[in-house]
Parts: structure tokens; C-alpha cells; sequence
């Protein structure tokens, strides 16, 4: 009786699996290289934001003071940067632009440093608030709002207060300042409250940018928040730096700094947030849910 042969399989050569390997490898690779290249789409950016947005709303009011605050102290150093190179650039046609990069300063210490700026929460705790409208949220969103400001508005008042009475920069500067100052608060109500309107827009769009472009978040920062400067648009808390240090100086009335700047500032700010931003990209990542 013949015995039935078994069919032998050759294995294939190692060349053969190294090659297979390498393809599978340079595939995946390149895959992973096209995902990291493309943009993120408006949905995906607002559930980023959402997220954060949803975070900050559970922290503690005693936790949002302390960061508010540190991000008002913070923000006098786009007050301070932009004197420094003031004083020390000859006068020039292109001094304004270059000075305005020292506005920059504040902004990146605070959004870099995770601290809790007003004008950013025009959006953050707003996209929570828009996909879940209840109460709760609505109070947190309010409280939140409230403690910030509060904070911030604190930090600058001691900031711009230490630049008037501590010998920390020299006269050349101190003149600067109050040149900034002075700058800061020559418009008149509305024209205040229209200039914040267009700050409160581009700060909003500047956090929704940063989720698809953390890459180039350093470059984002600087370009966008050196447009308000450069522009002579109205921003509240890095705006009350300036309003506050010419009320310490006496080169201003308490109350034009208040009631001339700051509130116009802030409605501005908001409706430029919220309406702009935060409720339009709101509605162009959920249409059609």
C-alpha cells in the first residue's frame, strides 16, 4: 500500500519578511504623518474645548481667584514690555509696530502658565454652557465669569499700583508708561466699546485656534494678541493695567479709568466673545445634529 506524501510549504525567505516589514512600517508611518498634518475639523474642535470648558467650570471659586489673580499680575507685563520697548527704540515710523511685540508678553505668560484670563472664558465656559442649557451650568458659567474678573482686575491694580510707587524702572520707561496710559484711555465711550468688540473677537478666535495649532501655539499667541496692541483695540484686564496705573499717577480721574474703560471694555469684550465666536462656531460644529 503506497504511503501518501505530505506536501511540504517552504517558508519564505527572510529577505522576503523584511521587505513585507518595512512596507507595513513606511505605511503606517506615513499614515500617522497625514493624520498629524491635517487641520482639526470644527467639530472636533469645539468637543476640545467643551472639555476644557467643562474642567474649568468644576474648579472651585477659591482655585479660580488665585489663578485670576495671577493672571491679572501677569497681564501687567504686556503693560510693561511694550513701555520697555517704547523708551528704547528711536523714533520711527515702524517704533509702534515693533513696541507692540512687548504686548504680547502678558498673554504669553498666561495662556502658556494655564492662568484664568476673562477674555478667554468669553468662549471656554460658554460651549458647555450651548450644548448643555440648564441652570447648573448656567451658575457655574456665572461664577466663574464674576471670580475671574474680580481677580483680574485685582492682579492689575497692584501691578500698575508697583509701577508708581516701587523704583523699578527708570524715568525713560515711566514715561512710556504714562504715554501708554494716556494712549489707552484717549477715545471716547463708544469708540471704546467698538474697539473691545473687535479685541473680544480676535482673543476668542485666538483660543479656538490654539487646539489645531499647538504645534505653532507660541507663533499663534504672539501674532494675535500683538494685532489688539498694534490696532489700539480695547482689552479689558491687559487695558486696566494702563487705565489703572494713570488713575495711581493722578493723570486720570478714578472714575474715567472705571466708567470711561474698563466697563465699556468688558461689554465689549464679551459680546465680541460670545456673539462672535463662541455662539457662530457653536452652530457651525452642531448644525445638522
Amino acid at each position: 500500500m503506497a504511503t501518501p506524501t505530505t506536501a511540504h510549504v517552504e517558508a519564505p525567505p527572510p529577505e522576503k519578511k523584511k521587505d513585507e516589514h518595512e512596507r507595513s512600517t513606511e505605511q503606517e508611518t506615513a499614515e500617522q504623518n497625514i493624520r498629524e498634518a491635517q487641520s482639526l475639523d470644527a467639530k472636533t474642535t469645539y468637543e476640545v474645548i467643551r472639555r476644557e470648558g467643562k474642567l474649568e467650570l468644576e474648579r472651585s471659586s477659591d482655585a479660580l481667584f488665585w489663578s485670576g489673580l495671577a493672571a491679572g499680575l501677569s497681564m501687567g507685563l504686556s503693560f510693561l514690555g511694550e513701555a520697555l520697548l517704547r523708551a528704547h527704540l528711536p523714533e520711527a515710523p515702524w517704533r509702534h509696530l515693533v513696541s507692540k511685540l512687548g504686548y504680547s508678553f502678558g498673554f504669553l505668560v498666561v495662556i502658556l502658565g494655564s492662568q484664568q484670563l476673562f477674555t478667554e472664558n468669553t468662549l471656554t465656559p460658554m460651549v458647555p454652557l450651548l450644548s448643555d442649557k440648564s441652570r447648573e451650568t448656567l451658575r457655574n458659567v456665572l461664577r466663574l465669569w464674576a471670580v475671574v474678573f474680580i481677580a483680574n482686575l485685582v492682579g492689575t491694580l497692584l501691578f500698575a499700583l508697583a509701577l508708581d510707587r516701587l523704583a523699578v524702572v527708570e524715568p525713560e520707561t515711566k514715561r512710556a508708561l504714562s504715554d501708554i496710559a494716556t494712549d489707552a484711555m484717549r477715545h471716547d465711550w463708544w469708540t471704546t466699546l467698538a474697539r473691545a468688540v473687535v479685541a473680544g473677537w480676535i482673543i476668542a478666535l485666538l483660543v479656538w485656534m490654539l487646539p489645531g495649532g499647538e504645534k505653532h501655539k507660541f507663533g499663534v499667541i504672539i501674532l494675535m494678541s500683538w494685532l489688539i496692541g498694534a490696532g489700539g483695540l480695547a482689552h479689558v484686564i491687559a487695558g486696566s493695567t494702563e487705565a489703572f496705573y494713570a488713575a495711581w499717577r493722578g493723570e486720570a480721574a478714578w472714575s474715567e479709568a472705571l466708567l470711561g474703560f474698563v466697563v465699556p471694555s468688558l461689554i465689549g469684550n464679551m459680546l465680541g466673545g460670545i456673539t462672535l465666536v463662541a455662539a457662530l462656531n457653536h452652530g457651525q460644529a452642531t448644525s445638522g445634529e
